[in-house]
């Protein structure tokens, strides 16, 4: 199973609700959200009343990733407005194993994201609290970034702990994701792809959400 994520930060931010409608059109599965708070990464973004009001718009779960520096004063803000899944930064999160319990007893799929320097490693006491682990293969803070090709190694190492710990375990990837290597990061073991620029750039992007999902699920050499 692969599931596509399209990133509404690379969406016509005056039209959300038109990103919204192309995700749904494209047959997506979610839809990403990246929050940043000017602190953590350097720019700022979605605030939780306009979670809320993406979340009145459809009915595609929304895929909330706090690029934030204090995760915990913020993340019950996004569970109210509709957050289906909420990914903090294992960087960012100073009580991890206490901020992952909070977001599941919330009603949400917990997540941890990691940015591409952090070894996957540094999660393996918390995996049983994970739903999802979100794998930055950019440097967060800016869309449009050329993919990192050392995530893959990555997505593998992860794979590899999670059956080791008996835990079954979403593995998701954001941050240049193309048509190109969409495959690759299939056959990593990555399940959920998140793409921005190379689906709402495009001339048609319900098309390319489509066309993203059939070439990840092409084999690799």
């Amino acid at each position: 199973m692969i599931r596509i994520a399209p990133s509404i930060l690379a969406a016509d931010l005056a039209d959300l609700a038109g990103a919204l409608a192309v995700a749904e059109r494209g047959g997506a599965d979610l839809v990403h959200v990246d929050v940043m708070d000017g602190r953590f990464v350097p720019n700022l973004t979605f605030g939780a009343p306009v979670v809320a009001a993406l979340r009145r718009r459809t009915s595609l779960p929304l895929d909330v990733h706090l690029m934030v520096a204090d995760p915990d004063r913020l993340f019950g803000d996004y569970l109210a407005a509709g957050a289906a899944r909420v990914a903090v930064h294992l960087e960012a999160a100073t009580h991890l194993d206490r901020t992952l319990a909070a977001v599941r007893d919330g009603g949400a799929a917990a997540g941890v994201a990691v940015n591409p320097s952090t070894p996957v490693e540094a999660l393996v006491d918390v995996l049983h609290r994970c739903d999802f682990v979100l794998l930055m293969s950019v440097n967060p803070g800016f869309a449009g970034q050329s993919f990192l090709p050392h995530v893959l190694d990555k997505a593998r190492r992860l794979r590899a702990l999670a059956a080791a710990a008996g835990v079954e375990l979403s593995i998701e990837i954001d941050g240049g994701v193309t048509l190109a290597n969409a495959a690759a990061c299939r056959a990593a073991g990555c399940d959920t792809l998140v793409a921005g620029s190379s689906l709402y750039s495009a001339p048609d992007p319900a098309a390319a959400i489509r066309e993203l999902r059939q070439a990840a699920l092409q084999e690799t050499p």
